[in-house]
């Protein structure tokens, strides 16, 4: 599976020499993802954040941000850890951009309207894992909810 999202970035990555982005940018979709399934509801305003947020953050065209997020899917369910994720978020990530992907994944979830012990649950276990503080946590919830 990494062999088919490292073959994605080449083609439509402009700068794809640098692996560790590649690998860092299917760790936010991953994550992001993970929050839309984790509750068994694929809703479509989740999914429409997913993608205004990948296209935002990467500067993909719709059409790549799909393909990004089918690639994705399939990781997610391949994984058997967050920690597979995470360990390229916290290998290349600065706290701030730390924060705007929790931020990012509180938006996912409060995307349909409705907040999933479920989803609760997976963001909390990313912030651990990202080694964020609870009141970073809980910032990063209050500003999505609030936006």
């Amino acid at each position: 599976m990494i062999t088919k999202i490292k073959a994605f970035f080449a083609k439509n990555v402009v700068d794809a020499e640098d692996n560790a982005l590649s690998a860092e940018q299917l760790a936010t979709a991953a994550l992001l993802i993970e929050v839309m399934v984790i509750d068994g509801n694929l809703a479509e305003d989740e999914l429409q954040s997913i993608s205004a947020t990948l296209a935002q953050m990467l500067a993909l065209s719709s059409d790549q941000v799909d393909e990004l997020v089918l690639l994705s899917r399939d990781e997610v369910a391949d994984a058997t850890s967050l920690y597979q994720f995470t360990k390229e978020i916290n290998a290349h990530f600065s706290h701030e951009k730390k924060l705007n992907l929790m931020t990012a994944m509180w938006r996912v979830a409060f995307a349909d309207g409705h907040l999933d012990k479920h989803e609760e649950g997976i963001i909390r276990r990313v912030a651990d894992l990202l080694h964020l503080r609870h009141s970073e946590f809980m910032q990063c919830k209050i500003s999505a909810r609030d936006s």
